[in-house]
């Protein structure tokens, strides 16, 4: 092992404070919805886009330093990672500042189909009804993302919808970096043509309606397999018949023959 000296920036970080702990680790969400992801066409990027339900959970906790509003989204039948379909809003009212997490950005899975701008902008009307007037945290962009040209041009396309303004600091577009913003500045709006929240009624309706639907193929199903019995009947009749025929002319050729030779 070899020895490195310790940099300036190395001992600007010792002499830093300490990193103040939020509180609420261990809040989980409280209230549902679910959600109604619409079909589309099929994407190039990111693949089929069938009619599917997903659940919409949340939680806010305040108290006189901080506020929370703390989402996530669940996939039935499926799992995500950790840092997937999760996003948190924190508001320091001593500061009067808003900034989201994770700070490494917000991963949707499935991608594409709205959930993200739907979740941001629940935390921004959230923060918008109550704290117009403070700030939200300016913060710097995955260069990852920069990496492919669309996976860019969506990222910011997302941000500014909402009312973010993105910057580079080179022409190549890979250093990016959100800007300071007032929370009265931010949109709260979401592609209502791609996503939908479905209220409990308009679930049980549409339930209801399916097992309407339901009910009335079991009935076409029905007669159509009454249909396929009575053709299975007649036919095994004619099948019954014609060997009887086959069998009839059999015995009168056999007869024939008899009779020709025994003159």
């Amino acid at each position: 092992m070899t020895d490195t000296q310790t940099s300036p920036d190395t001992t600007a970080e010792k002499d830093a404070p300490p990193a103040v702990e939020l509180p609420w680790a261990d809040v989980h969400v409280e209230h549902h919805k679910m959600l109604r992801l619409a079909p589309l066409q099929t994407d190039r990027n990111t693949g089929g886009r069938p009619l599917r339900f997903v659940e919409f959970g949340y939680a806010d906790r305040h108290s006189k330093d901080h506020s929370l509003m703390r989402m996530s989204i669940k996939l039935p039948g499926q799992r995500v990672r950790k840092e997937q379909n999760h996003l948190d809003v924190w508001v320091d009212h001593t500061a009067k500042r808003v900034h989201f997490e994770p700070e490494s950005g917000l991963q949707i899975e499935p991608m594409n189909r709205g959930i993200g701008r739907f979740m941001a902008a629940q935390g921004i009307t959230w923060a918008k009804k109550r704290w117009p007037g403070y700030t939200v945290d300016g913060t710097d962009l995955n260069n990852k993302d920069a990496l492919n040209e669309d996976t860019r041009l969506r990222r910011d396309h997302f941000l500014k919808a909402h009312g973010f303004e993105v910057v580079y600091a080179d022409a190549q577009h890979l250093k990016g970096s959100v800007k300071e913003v007032k929370v009265e500045d931010l949109l709260g709006d979401w592609n209502s043509e791609k996503l939908q929240v479905v209220e409990i009624l308009e679930a049980a309706q549409m339930l209801q309606q399916a097992e309407q639907n339901l009910a009335e193929q079991e009935v076409k199903l029905k007669k159509h397999e009454e249909k396929v019995s009575k053709y299975k009947r007649e036919d095994a009749g004619l099948r019954f018949t014609i060997t009887c025929l086959v069998a009839f002319a059999v015995f009168q050729a056999g007869l024939l023959i008899w009779i020709a030779t025994h003159r």
